[in-house]
This record gives structure tokens, sequence and C-alpha cells, in this order.
């Protein structure tokens, strides 16, 4: 075992007979799973890229083949490929565009955080991306043949309509292998969410609705998320409300499903007319006011043994630090506790990227009817919460720690982090995973940095092999 491993084991055992039993509503049950280790297989340098700031990158695996989009040294967009058999990645720099020259978008990262990239691979073979655009016209390239990066071409339009401000790309395949691309149209406070459909065999993109998802009237935006489809066979979408750019100003954690992505219902099963707004019936799980604790998507969802969706997410409790909630559909109506009993308050607010001081990182109903909950706390460090059948806290499971933690800054700028993005296309071969690693410096409110800045880092992929 990684000698570093061993002692970050020992301690998190150490802290969790101490420490979480005052921070933690449990029964002191700990499950000891640290043994269950990846397995590095192999670790392959991609390129070097851009450290001043984060923005997200994106990996998919199709089959045999694996994609990687990023932005390099010198922030342009990269995809970069290769077979699961090859060592090696072939990479495609996309022609560089400025805003001004390229109807309002731009194939070069700014300072802006939220220009994450989001790469997805259909049943075909074609390659889409979308990204580097915060309130900017519609970004979008389409690889004129199959698994080949180096045809990637723009189009400029999809629809025609609601194309000049958009936020948050988001692709996502659908039962019958279409895609669908989801995006903000307008900016934070004041946004809609729009539906594209990709339909695979005639190649062409329509609106999926004819009008938007969520609607905000003018007042708020929905931070949503991307459709999940389930093991009910339903998807399933949760969002919050916000009022304004300060990101203090979300309330009202809500959700609803649909079995076709067209027609959507409430968790109680009665049908939604389209948008959905704040005013209507049946969808806020908790009415989580404005400065309430809770930020963009600061949520997860499973569904319980029954199929109903089961929540986690964070607000401020009745003295005003910020704790750890499930919510669970019962009797009719919503229900919460509490499963922490943090003494910490995160207060958060202001405009731009900030850097997370809680975050949730998993929720899962486990093979045993139980549930747990991964979380880092800027205070209390990481941990895994167990939660009995009735979502009751009662104890900890010690994880093993992750690759990410395990991974040195190799950087000696000072302010370096590593960042990590696994692969969730859930494609590749058998057991085995997939990580991106590289290296940033922290979010700045996507505000300039003055010079100097650190030096580009290495992109590096990991194949892991599962714990047997």
């Amino acid at each position: 075992m990684h000698t570093k491993l061993k002692y970050y084991t020992l301690s998190l055992l150490l802290i969790c007979l101490f420490s979480c039993k005052h921070k933690v509503k449990q029964n002191n049950l700990v499950l000891d799973e640290s043994g269950k280790v990846p397995t590095i297989v192999n670790t392959i340098t991609i390129d070097s890229v851009w450290s001043g700031h984060p923005a997200n990158f994106s990996i998919y695996t199709k089959g045999n083949h694996q994609f990687v989009a990023y932005y390099n040294a010198n922030r342009n967009i990269v995809v970069a490929q290769r077979k699961l058999d090859s060592l090696g990645f072939k990479k495609y720099q996309l022609p560089a565009t400025t805003r001004e020259t390229a109807n309002g978008t731009s194939t070069v990262l700014g300072w802006d955080s939220h220009n994450y990239l989001e790469l997805v691979v259909d049943s075909l073979g074609y390659i889409h991306l979308s990204g580097n655009m915060h309130i900017n016209p519609i970004t979008y390239f389409k690889s004129e043949k199959p698994y080949d990066v180096t045809t990637l071409k723009q189009q400029y339009e999809l629809i025609g309509s609601n194309e000049d401000r958009c936020t948050y790309p988001r692709f996502t395949t659908t039962k019958e292998g279409n895609i669908v691309f989801q995006y903000r149209d307008g900016g934070s406070g004041d946004g809609n969410e729009i539906y594209n459909l990709y339909d695979v065999k005639s190649q062409e993109w329509s609106r999926l609705l004819d009008r938007p998802l969520t609607d905000g009237m003018g007042k708020m935006n929905a931070y949503q998320s991307k459709p999940m489809l389930l093991d009910d066979g339903w998807y399933h979408v949760y969002w919050v409300w916000r009022d304004t750019p300060d990101c203090a100003t979300n309330h009202d954690l809500s959700y609803m499903k649909s079995p076709d992505l067209k027609k959507w219902f409430t968790v109680s099963g009665e049908q939604i007319d389209l948008p959905a707004t704040l005013n209507t019936n049946g969808l806020i799980v908790d009415p989580i006011p404005v400065n309430g604790g809770i930020i963009n998507l600061a949520a997860k969802l499973v569904l319980d043994k029954d199929n109903n969706p089961v929540f986690v997410y964070h607000k401020y409790d009745e003295v005003g630090n910020l704790q750890l909630y499930v919510a669970y559909f019962e009797d009719g109506t919503w229900k919460n506790h509490t499963i922490t009993n943090w003494e910490y308050r995160w207060e958060f607010s202001g405009f731009g990227s900030i850097d997370f001081e809680v975050l949730l990182k998993e929720f899962n109903r486990r093979a045993d009817g139980r549930f747990e909950v991964g979380y880092y706390h800027k205070a209390y460090g990481e941990g895994t919460i167990l939660l009995d059948k009735d979502l009751k806290a009662i104890g900890s499971v010690i994880k093993p720690e992750s690759l990410a933690n395990q991974l040195d800054v190799e950087g000696n700028f000072p302010g370096l982090v590593v960042q990590t993005l696994k692969d969730g296309s859930n494609n590749g071969k058998g057991n085995l995973q997939y990580l991106l690693k590289w290296e940033t410096l922290n979010n700045n409110r996507d505000l300039p940095r003055e010079i100097p800045w650190p030096k580009p880092s290495v992109l590096k992929l990991y194949e892991l092999k599962d714990a047997q």
C-alpha cells in the first residue's frame, strides 16, 4: 500500500472515532473499506495545459475510442483521441478564433472559469463539442467523420433562436440513442433552460420542447442538473432558483421527472404545464430561502429501493451553521432532517466563480440497502457518512484515499492545486476507470491575474483498474 495511503487511513480512522462522533449524527458504526484501492495500470502524458485558473476539461470514452477536450498551454481548445490499446493521443487544435472575428464565439480561453468544455460521441461515432461560452453566442462543433477529431467543424447555428446568450452546455444521451443539448439562455438571475434534440439518423438538430423547460419569469433563473436516466427508466431533474448573479440568492430546491423528456411530472405523478416556474405546484423539495445556505446544484439525488427520489444537500440550520440534510417524499409530502452536527458556517456570496468550502462528493445507495454520503469540508476534511435504510446517520465508511489526494503538486508556483476529472461516460472497457489530472491556481472570481503566471502544467491520464 502507498505509504501516504497508510498514514491517511490510520488518521482518518482516528478522526472518525473522535471527531465524527461529535460532528456527524450517528451511532459510531464504522465500516472499513480502505482496502478497496484501484490499481494504476497506465499513466499517459497528453499535453501541457494552461494553469493560471481552472476551467474544466472533458473526457469521453466510446467503445475502443477515447477523447479528451482541454485548453492547452496557450489556452487554445484542443481535442485529443486514442484507441484504448494505444498509449499515445493524436491531438487536434481547433483554429484559433476571437469573439471579434467569429460571431461572438472563441476557441481561446479568457479568465472565466465558467467556460468549461463538454464533449459527447453519438452512436455513429460523430463527435460533438461545446464550451467556452458564458452569456455568449452558442459555441458548438461537430466532426464531419466518425471518430475523427481532425474533422471537427464549427456550426454557428443549431436552431437559430435563443442562441445569443448561452451558458452551461450539457449533453445527454437519450434512451433511444439520440443526443440532447441543454444550455441556459440568458444571464444569472434571468435565464431559461433550452433543450435541443439531435437525431442520429437524420443528423439534424431540432427543438426538443417548444418552450423552455424552466422559466424564471424575468425575476430568476434555474440552476439545473442535466436529465439523469435512473434505474426506474425515467429522467430526473433538480435545480435551485437564483434571483441575481450573487450566489447567496439561491433558493428553493426543486425537482421533477419525465419518461420521455417531453412530458414532465411532479414527484407524486401530476403532469406539469411547461415551463416550470417557482409557482408551479408540487415542485419544491425544500423551500430554502435566499441566504439560506444552498449554492448552485449543491445537492445529490438517488432512488431508494422503491424508486422514490432521495436528496442530500446543504443549508443553514436554525442557529446558522451549515449542515447536510436528507429529503425524502413520504405520505404525500417532502420531509427532511440533518445528518451532520457541524459547528461551522460557510458564508458565501458575491459574483463569479468561487472556491467551495463544503462540497458534496457522492451519494449512493449501497448493495446492503443503506446509503452513504461523501463530502469535503474545509474545517473537518473528507469523510463518508453511513445512513441506514431510514436515512438516519449511523456511522461512517472509511474509504481508500482517492488518487486525487495521493497526487502531489509537481509545479513550484505558489498556490497551485491538483485538478482531477473522472470519465463519467461509463463506456470503457470492463472494470477500468479513467482519470485526468492537471494543476492550476484556484478560482479568482473570473478576474485576470497579474503577471507572473505559473508555467503550464502537465495533463495526464491515469488508467485505473478496480479493486477486486
